[in-house]
């Protein structure tokens, strides 16, 4: 019952926190449609981001084909990649990047159920869900279910020290699996 009485504290504390910062009030008002769109602002890039992804249409507009990378849609090669994909790709390209990510987490998680220590198993638990979290935050963030974050699509997105720390812990989770008793 006390942690019952204290959700409404902490959620008014939250959104308190929230609406005292310009940039998470900016980006909670894009995310319910309260901003004017104005160009190179957060409602700007996820209406472009949209537009991308509807253009895309069921099988795309073909490989290099988009047209919101050219000058509309801001982080085209980091942070709004998979705009880029469903645009040039559509619906089937995206689905099966969705599906290729699922295989990852099943792939590493059966390596971490393998693993001959537990080290090893929450390593590979680890890394797995690090960057599974990552692909869905990114996935949810282009298609409007959480404001924009900045987090990019992991293995796909134009980014040194991402694509570093993300090939690190694919290494990492090799060595795991391959090891053996």
């Amino acid at each position: 019952l006390p942690l019952f009485l204290s959700m409404p504290v902490f959620g008014a504390l939250g959104t308190i926190f929230m609406l005292t910062s310009e940039y998470r009030r900016e980006r909670l008002f894009t995310l319910l449609g309260l901003t004017s769109g104005e160009e190179l602002s957060l409602g700007y890039h996820i209406k472009q981001i949209l537009i991308a992804l509807g253009s895309g249409g069921i099988f795309g507009l073909g490989f290099g084909q988009s047209r919101q990378k050219f000058q509309y849609l801001p982080e085209v090669a980091s942070d709004s990649i998979f705009a880029i994909i469903g645009e040039e790709l559509g619906f089937i390209g995206t689905t099966f990047v969705v599906m290729l990510f699922g295989f990852f987490i099943y792939k590493g998680l059966s390596i971490a159920k393998k693993a001959t220590d537990n080290v090893g198993r929450m390593l590979a638990v680890g890394i797995t869900s690090w960057m599974g979290l990552q692909f869905f935050v990114n996935i949810a963030a282009m298609t409007k279910l959480i404001p924009l974050t900045g987090v990019p699509l992991p293995l796909i997105s134009y980014g040194g020290s991402s694509m570093i720390f993300s090939l690190m812990g694919l290494g990492v989770l090799a060595s795991i699996g391959r090891k053996k008793e």
